[in-house]
């Protein structure tokens, strides 16, 4: 089975990396999702952008790789931010107190798929 390339560089002075996420990924554990992490850091980003629009669920696994990866680019003046998360993931991520490292992007990437667009929650 052919898989897209999940990492994208935007662009190649920049510093920001985005990385797309999609359930074939997920299926085999959080290693490969981890892999990219390293790779897009070890590039340089001091951005992470994670693109979740592809993504049904996420556990509490994968956000503690998402620290990780921002303690990291904290360091380097950045952030990681979550596009496109269901709203399991959101409602995961403000219960947690999370919102205040993980930055929530709600718009859908564009081609997200299936789905209506997610909305942003008044806090």
């Amino acid at each position: 089975m052919a898989r897209t390339t999940p990492v994208q560089q935007v662009p190649e002075h920049g510093d920001e990396v985005v990385v797309r996420l999609d359930e074939t990924l997920l299926a085999d554990g959080l290693a490969d999702v981890r892999w990219l992490l390293h790779d897009a850091l070890l590039a340089g980003a001091r951005r992470i952008v994670v693109d979740l629009s592809r993504v049904h669920s996420l556990g509490s696994p994968a956000l503690a790789s998402f620290l990780w990866a921002h303690r990291l680019c904290r360091a380097r003046g950045g952030a990681v931010v979550l596009r496109g998360a269901d709203r399991r993931t959101r409602d995961m991520v403000h219960r947690t107190g999370l919102w205040r490292v993980l930055h929530l992007q709600g718009d859908r990437a564009p081609g997200a798929g299936r789905g209506s667009p997610v909305r942003r929650r008044d806090l």
